[in-house]
């Protein structure tokens, strides 16, 4: 017996409305045809789905059981229209920032294969929004730092990025070379973009802070990398971290210094969904998986959390 897609989808959109009428309203079709199609259903199965009363219908023992099943039907049968409609889309991967290294990895993926078309998706709320935009489908890829429970996710060490410090050219610092991190304990950092704790640099700021004694003030408001530039280069005090890879505002009063001993790194990762059938993710993740380079204990610092990913 070959199951009516749309008999099973009015079946459902009337135990969800519970009237008739509402389903087809939602359906665009007309009540008859609501009326006929679980009709028609019920005949097939060999058992009625529903109680029909004037204060609406509701399944029976054989409906309530069967809903289960007809969902996981109908979403199957959508994710796969959707699978096949979009295998000649554009790629679309989160990379939350243009100007910091999730879009550089994206850039130098695309200059090695100028044949793939690549949508690129800007949001500033990292796994929040990044784990269930993967899982609907709105996104194929997404580049963060991965940490804490993603569910279905899976995640791919990409890029440790070594971490620098941003001063003024008045500020004690201007002068150095390279800034050891113990020469930062006690002063505090400036980094408006961390005053949201559930995030995952928010995480890596804490962590941070933790081991290496460095006070993070996360006091803002922030309007944005130009504006915090901007504050750095005219204070005196004021430091922030940067990724070693941010392209950073120009600014000719600002000094741009490496950190050492340890070289602290920022865990980027690739993140997507193990469903996600589109035929360039495959390609994406082989650049990274190959391109990458391992945590190396001693001489870079990450947080406890991130190394048994990124060490081989």
């Amino acid at each position: 017996m070959d199951l009516d897609l749309g008999a099973v989808r009015a079946f459902i959109a009337v135990v969800d409305d519970r009237h008739f009428g509402d389903a087809a309203a939602r359906l665009g079709i007309s009540q008859q045809a609501v009326s006929k199609r679980v009709a028609r259903l019920e005949a097939d199965l060999g058992t009625p789905l529903l109680n029909r009363a004037r204060g609406g219908a509701e399944p029976t023992d054989d409906g309530t059981y069967f809903l289960v099943h007809a969902r996981t039907l109908v979403d199957l049968a959508d994710r796969t229209v959707d699978l096949v409609r979009n295998r000649n889309r554009a790629l679309r991967v989160d990379v939350m920032r243009t100007r910091v290294a999730s879009a550089d990895l994206i850039r130098r993926f695309h200059e090695t294969a100028p044949d793939v078309e690549i949508d690129i998706v800007i949001s500033s709320d990292g796994l929040l929004a990044g784990l269930p935009a993967l899982t609907r489908g709105s996104i194929d890829a997404f580049i963060s730092r991965a940490t804490g429970d993603l569910g279905e996710i899976q995640a791919l060490p990409a890029y440790l990025e070594p971490m620098h410090v941003l001063v003024g050219r008045e500020h004690p610092l201007a002068a150095a070379e390279r800034v050891p991190m113990a020469d930062l304990a006690g002063m505090s950092a400036w980094i408006p973009g961390a005053r949201r704790p559930e995030t995952e640099w928010a995480d890596f700021y804490r962590e941070l802070s933790a081991e290496f004694g460095v006070v993070i003030d996360t006091s803002g408001p922030s309007f944005g990398w130009d504006d915090e530039v901007d504050r750095i280069a005219a204070s005196r005090d004021l430091f922030t971290f940067v990724g070693e890879r941010v392209r950073i505002p120009w600014n000719p009063g600002i000094v741009q210094i490496p950190i050492v001993d340890p070289t602290v790194v920022f865990p980027w990762s690739l993140l997507w969904h193990p469903r996600n059938r589109h035929p360039v993710l495959p390609r994406l993740i082989a650049h990274l998986r190959d391109g990458f380079r391992p945590y190396r204990p001693g001489r870079e610092w990450l947080p406890p959390a991130d190394r048994p990913a990124c060490t081989r």
